[in-house]
């Protein structure tokens, strides 16, 4: 048993890198599935056919490695704050690949680079909670120095992922590897932002929402 809070500096970075490298690896290897097709295929349909793959997968992989920028990297020097009209745009493009469909009602303006990182990283936990597909909703619910935010999940079969509860608040947990390094991350931004998160079902409900207090 281990607590996420208890991560090694290295261990934390690597397994980041891994999830990044998770998120990507899928259309990096359809791309090069398309070029296999184009250098082996004769037939016109099926070079087509490649092309379209390839450019779906060149934009998929586009699309999560500006979310990573944003939402796992450095993204300016620290204390800088970010426009969440640029998160806007990457969370858009990541989620366009995903089942859910994104409403983003939260209002252009500067926020600190860690609260505008813990927000995007709150909707890959949204999208876990409704792995069959659905909506969800990204909401500003309090302005000023320490902003709170509210995400509502809605889909067949939502759910609250085992084990991001604990990951999120740094309680036991068997292990901290690549699948659940995200949560864990998303509870460090959490910590550092002075929020903790909560998570609630009801139905076929889950609303996300940060509350002021470590």
């Amino acid at each position: 048993m281990t607590k996420p809070f208890d991560l090694s500096p290295l261990d934390l970075a690597a397994l980041v890198a891994s999830r990044v490298c998770h998120d990507i690896i899928s259309p990096v290897g359809a791309i090069t599935n398309g070029l296999e097709v184009l250098d082996e295929e004769g037939n016109e349909d099926m070079r087509e056919f490649a092309m379209d793959l390839i450019r779906k997968s060149a934009r998929q992989a586009s699309a999560k490695l500006q979310f990573a920028r944003l939402a796992f990297g450095a993204a300016g020097s620290v204390g800088a704050e970010i426009d969440l009209g640029d998160a806007q745009s990457v969370t858009e493009g990541y989620m366009a690949g995903e089942k859910a469909d994104l409403e983003w009602v939260v209002p252009r303006l500067l926020m600190a680079k860690n609260q505008v990182k813990l927000l995007m990283n709150l909707v890959l936990i949204a999208n876990q909670c409704v792995p069959r597909g659905g909506s969800i909703k990204v909401e500003l619910e309090e302005g000023g120095e320490k902003p709170l935010f509210r995400l509502t999940a809605k889909g067949l079969n939502a759910r609250i992922p085992v084990a991001v509860p604990d990951l999120l608040n740094d309680e036991e947990v068997e292990r901290v590897d690549a699948h659940a390094v995200q949560p864990a991350y998303t509870g460090l931004l959490a910590r550092d932002c002075g929020v903790t998160v909560t998570l609630v079902k009801t139905d076929e409900t889950v609303v996300i929402s940060t509350v002021l207090g470590r």
